[in-house]
């Protein structure tokens, strides 16, 4: 403890830096537990207050288990499954002054038996879950992958430190961000999702009969590979034979893809930090709008209007100057997102009228018996996704001016 704290203390002048802690139990080798703080942020205001922090977590592992302790790491301590700790940082764009810095992304944390889910995007606050089991963790060319059994919300997808998905939970976010466009026009046909490599997306754009193809780009092959082995009954939609799935950058594949080829676009993106940041900006949201057929409608993650109206701000902003059909923002309930809600940006271009919160084109019932009945979505609350409280829409109203 003593040499974790006088590092720490030799750190504290610097800009960022990024830890990342490994544990596992003595008295049981062959059930490690991992501790993985995925981009692990601190400020210099935070380090003061990290001894009494770390004081905590080591007596609630030590009454956990007795046998944990931490201490310096050491290969063969990790290969014989014997208790360890490791403390690295990562420092990776040099800055001005020659300093190493990182941009901070998250700071989540598995300690034993819970997952707390922290970042600067909703700082002062935190979500937990309890962990019964780490199921895979990974690392991909873009981001840390983890799947770990909770005890009330089934398995649970975590990118870089932050909650995509819980099986009890993920129909909330996969059927609204699906539903709210496609239902909103008449017939779609050709369909694009980018993102959403978990598949959720995908299962519920082939509820739809009139879809003849979809395109789905997805720029980390793990995450599908994941999705498909520990969430079949989401990722499910990748058997769909009207899937062409394409393992590439999002930005990239809509710049070459022809003017007005799709009827919606989905745009199921992770918070705009890290390889999702793109997903969010000027550029992009042409791109797209170029690539939607006259009165096409696009519908994108917007983030959360409790956390994140300065971003819901810029996301009005830069649509009401693209896009010249409709531009509404919806919103709905995911328990375990920041906040307990996620809002989604919903425009379209011009031509044929939309109306986005009268939905005129019902879902095929038949779907149900290949991709299971909807459990959130319904003609009422697409309706109603589109309230918004007071201060909300006082910010997004005063855009349109």
């Amino acid at each position: 403890m003593k040499k974790i704290l006088t590092a720490i203390h030799r750190i504290s002048t610097s800009p960022s830096y990024i830890f990342r802690f490994t544990t596992s139990h003595q008295h049981n080798p062959a059930a490690k537990t991992l501790i993985p703080l995925s981009h692990f942020c601190f400020s210099r205001s935070f380090l003061g207050s990290l001894p009494n922090l770390i004081s905590r977590a080591t007596m609630d592992a030590k009454e956990a288990s007795p046998a944990t302790d931490l201490k310096r790491p050491r290969e063969e301590d990790e290969i014989n499954g014997a208790a360890a700790a490791s403390m690295e940082t990562e420092n990776s764009v040099p800055a001005a002054n020659g300093d190493q810095t990182k941009e901070p992304a998250c700071f989540s944390s598995v300690i034993p038996g819970w997952f707390s889910e922290m970042s600067p995007m909703w700082p002062g606050e935190a979500h937990s879950l309890k962990v019964e089991k780490i199921l895979f963790q990974g690392k991909s060319d873009y981001q840390d992958v983890i799947v770990f059994q909770s005890a009330t919300y089934g398995k649970v997808l975590v990118l870089d430190g932050v909650i995509q998905l819980t099986e009890r939970d993920e129909c909330a976010y996969q059927e609204m961000i699906t539903h709210l466009p496609l239902c909103s026009i008449p017939n779609p046909k050709k369909v694009l999702v980018i993102g959403g490599g978990d598949g959720g997306v995908l299962r519920e754009v082939a509820r739809h009969a009139s879809v003849e193809h979809i395109d789905m780009c997805e720029i980390d092959k793990m995450v599908v590979d994941v999705s498909k082995q520990f969430f079949p009954n989401v990722a499910i939609g990748y058997e769909d034979p009207r899937v062409n799935l394409v393992i590439g950058d999002g930005v990239a594949f809509l710049k070459n893809a022809a003017e007005g080829s799709y009827d919606a676009v989905i745009v199921d993106s992770s918070d705009p930090i890290g390889p999702a940041k793109e997903l969010f900006e000027k550029p992009f949201f042409q791109s797209v709008a170029r690539a939607l057929r006259p009165g096409g409608v696009v519908c994108t993650q917007a983030e959360s209007l409790w956390l994140h109206m300065d971003i819901i701000e810029d996301i009005v902003s830069n649509c009401r100057e693209i896009f010249k059909g409709s531009v509404n923002y919806a919103w709905t309930s995911v328990p375990t997102y920041p906040s307990g809600v996620i809002g989604f940006m919903l425009c379209s271009t011009e031509g044929p009228d939309v109306d986005f919160k009268h939905p005129v084109n019902p879902i095929d019932e038949s779907s149900s018996k290949s991709n299971g009945p909807l459990k959130f979505y319904n003609a009422e609350i697409h309706s109603a996704a589109f309230c918004l409280p007071s201060f909300a829409k006082k910010v997004i109203e005063s855009k349109a001016n």
